[in-house]
């Protein structure tokens, strides 16, 4: 897969992970397994480049006497995964477009 498709993939994939509640990297993680396989090495460069495009917030809190970093999705953040979502139909249509041969084929 092309390294720039999957980057946008992965920095999907954690916005949704923090959807529906703010989140810590560890817990993002476990989040994310059953779907796809990502560790700390990479997750906490997207973190942080999701952080400086204004697609999450970051703040800490107390957890077991330690401080641990939470994300919090933004508004913005909401709207790219909408844009994505957009973008996926596209892809999904073209992508049907480049198989509709083999379909053929297989019905021939």
């Amino acid at each position: 897969m092309d390294v720039q498709m999957k980057r946008g993939l992965l920095d999907v994939c954690v916005l949704r992970a923090i959807l529906d509640k703010d989140s810590y990297g560890y817990q993002i993680i476990k989040d994310m397994k059953p779907y796809v396989d990502v560790s700390e090495s990479t997750l906490y460069p997207i973190l942080r480049r999701l952080e400086v495009a204004k697609y999450l917030t970051v703040y800490s809190g107390e957890y077991n006497g330690r401080l641990r970093k939470y994300y919090r999705i933004t508004p913005l953040g909401v709207k790219r995964i909408e844009e994505f979502k957009d973008e996926w139909r596209e892809i999904m249509s073209i992508y049907n477009f480049i198989m509709k041969e083999e379909r053929d084929n297989d019905q021939v």
